[in-house]
């Protein structure tokens, strides 16, 4: 039926979106928010515990308390990207087969792919953030785009046009729902469905918060909380957008057109879409080095944010630190991935890794937004602010009384006890009345 078929190409976009866009941002957003402010503003150290200071006092966020924090922040960001390391090792490992290089991919592939993208993740970060990271974001930046682009012009362009204000739409007249959906409403095997989905991406997100919050919070300096915000959430929400009308678009379109394939696994899916367009062998080989950089460009931030964390919040930790976070992850996907064999129980096991090791850091997310809000309220910008706005209107409301409203209230410099003119401070971004700096 084409109606059922249209509707249920809406539900896919919209449970997409809802799955990689403006939540998992959020998410990110809060805790590089709270890591900012505190840092930049407040002056801490680059901690996550340190941003539970006005919750637990100084004491505390340098004693044990302060530390467990630390661990859980080290425990998510250590399993969660290995999580990523070995999705990213089984997608890669669907290339090779994907081109014919390979019949099947066994576990001895799969390490030797852990191994290289661990040397190069580790190589990255161990080389900073200036040389390392940002060449390897820049190159991946190129190549998303190219490919991008190259699927969006041979593929089913005005299908994929009319799909982005369509899938928009569904996104936000299914957000109550999808957000709300259990197995009492929904039927059986939902609650299947939302674990080896919904419940992991969530868990996925939230396992990547704190390297992902530490390193946007660590190149955010300098902007106000307006800027951060919907730079962190609108922007990458967006490109999530056009990415996956492209690629999800043309998917469905072949889907639909009995092109497609529904025997591939999920890690094959893309380079089963490629098959059907132009030089494939080439984009199906971009591809499988775009996951690999993805991956090395994560990993190398995640191991340069737990060698902070285990240094006490150091902005440059120690290489031999780096070096030993980076091997650890590595050594964890790889282990995964020989229990599950490889194959459907090795995605199981990342999957349930992910899961454990961000729970407890669901909790230390909550403590996060009620430090940030505290801290907020008793930032002296604003509370300066507040003042003067009621320092204005009580001066108006006087001026009414006294004058009958003939009277003109004029703001200018104050002056000292001896009649002269006091200079008014210097404006700076930090000073600005309009909105108060983050970082």
């Amino acid at each position: 039926d084409p109606a059922d078929a249209n509707q249920a190409m809406e539900t896919a976009m919209a449970t997409t979106l809802f799955h990689w866009t403006l939540h998992p941002w959020a998410m990110y957003a809060v805790v590089g928010l709270a890591i900012a402010y505190s840092t930049f503003r407040r002056g801490r150290r680059q901690l996550i515990s340190a941003v539970f200071t006005p919750l637990l006092g100084e004491k505390r966020v340098n004693g044990w308390p302060g530390r467990a924090i630390d661990i859980l922040a080290i425990f998510a960001t250590l399993f969660g990207s290995a999580a990523s390391l070995g999705l990213g090792a089984l997608q890669i490992g669907s290339g090779f087969t994907g081109l014919g290089w390979l019949g099947s991919v066994g576990t001895g592939l799969l390490v030797v792919v852990i191994v290289v993208l661990t040397v190069a993740f580790v190589a990255s970060a161990v080389s900073g953030i200036e040389k390392g990271i940002q060449w390897l974001s820049n190159t991946n930046m190129v190549l998303a785009v190219g490919l991008a682009l190259f699927v969006f012009l041979v593929g089913p362009t005005i299908f994929i046009l009319d799909l982005l204000p369509t899938s928009v739409g569904a996104f936000f007249g299914d957000l109550a729902q999808m957000a709300g959906r259990t197995e009492a409403s929904s039927g059986k095997g939902v609650a299947d469905w939302l674990a080896g989905w919904t419940v992991f991406y969530w868990a996925w997100w939230i396992s990547w918060t704190p390297f992902v919050g530490m390193f946007i919070a660590r190149i955010s300096r300098g902007r106000t909380i307006r800027q951060f915000v919907g730079g962190v959430i609108l922007v990458p929400s967006s490109v999530s957008l056009l990415w996956f009308a492209v690629f999800g678009g043309s998917a469905m379109h072949l889907q639909e057109a009995g092109r497609l394939s529904d025997a591939s696994t999920a890690q094959g899916q893309l380079f089963d879409v490629l098959q059907q367009y132009p030089i494939a062998t080439v984009t199906s080989i971009v591809v499988m080095i775009l996951v690999g950089i993805f991956f090395v460009s994560g990993a190398d931030a995640a191991s340069i944010v737990m060698g902070t964390l285990s240094q006490r919040g150091s902005l440059e930790p120690s290489r031999g630190v780096v070096v030993f976070w980076g091997v650890l992850t590595g050594a964890v996907a790889a282990v995964m991935l020989l229990i599950g064999g490889g194959k459907g129980d090795a995605l199981t096991g990342l999957q349930n890794l992910t899961i454990l090791a961000a729970a407890p850091f669901t909790l230390v997310m909550i403590g996060l937004c009620v430090a940030l809000n505290r801290d907020l309220r008793h930032d002296p910008l604003i509370i300066r602010g507040r003042m003067g706005k009621e320092a204005i209107e009580t001066a108006v409301i006087a001026g009414h009384e006294k004058y009958d409203g003939d009277f003109e209230l004029r703001i200018g410099p104050a002056t000292s006890t001896d009649g002269t003119e006091t200079a008014p401070p210097e404006r700076t971004e930090e000073s600005a009345p309009s909105t108060a700096s983050a970082v």
